[in-house]
């Protein structure tokens, strides 16, 4: 979480609730949250000096808190991006359910199967159309990111962005093949 906000507030300052929609939309591809843990992990942050805050106007008798990385927190996000990571244990449930479906009503495998597909297929989508806009630079978050760093870094930015959705891309494609050999399975063990 500390990590994914990081990246975020590197990009252009905001408020909790601009977090949580990004977190909403891009970020929350990779790294889901709910807007209570954002708001406490920034007040953490803030204690731990990798962001600061300043007291914005919202509305006409409203105030909210607007964050901004500071130094000590891009070098805390660097020291994170170069350090490597181990692998992590999955917890699968859909795979624990399929191991077991012989215990279940094969039309009900069937149709978390089918479930499985369209849902993998509607974030495929959403991940093509987001790798097409960040290749045409039409991301407003890419667009502030690059409009903060040198031109020569903006390919890399670019590419780099592309390179970690089209691995969504990819995990969804094998999800849609999974499932669809899951159903093929279950026609072939009871039938159609």
């Amino acid at each position: 979480m500390r990590y994914a906000l990081l990246a975020l507030l590197s990009a252009e300052p905001m408020t909790g609730y601009d977090a949580f929609q990004y977190f909403e939309s891009s970020i929350g591809y990779m790294w889901h949250a709910p807007h209570t843990q954002i708001y406490a992990e920034l007040r953490q942050m803030e204690k731990d000096k990798l962001v600061a805050s300043e007291e914005v106007s919202r509305g006409e008798r409203g105030k909210k808190r607007r964050y901004h990385v500071t130094d000590g927190g891009i070098k805390e996000f660097r020291r994170w991006i170069d350090e490597p990571l181990p692998p992590q244990r999955e917890r699968d449930v859909h795979r624990l359910k399929a191991a077991y479906y012989e215990w279940g009503d094969p039309d009900a495998a069937r149709s978390q199967l089918r479930e499985h597909i369209a849902v993998h297929e509607q974030r495929r989508t959403e991940w093509q159309r987001l790798v097409v806009a960040l290749k045409a630079r039409e991301v407003p978050l890419l667009q502030h990111r690059l409009a903060k760093s040198p031109p020569e870094q903006h390919e890399a930015i670019v590419r780099f962005k592309v390179f970690a959705y089209q691995g969504m891309i990819d995990r969804a494609t094998t999800e849609i093949e999974w499932a669809r050999s899951g159903l093929d399975l279950v026609d072939e063990l009871y039938g159609t």
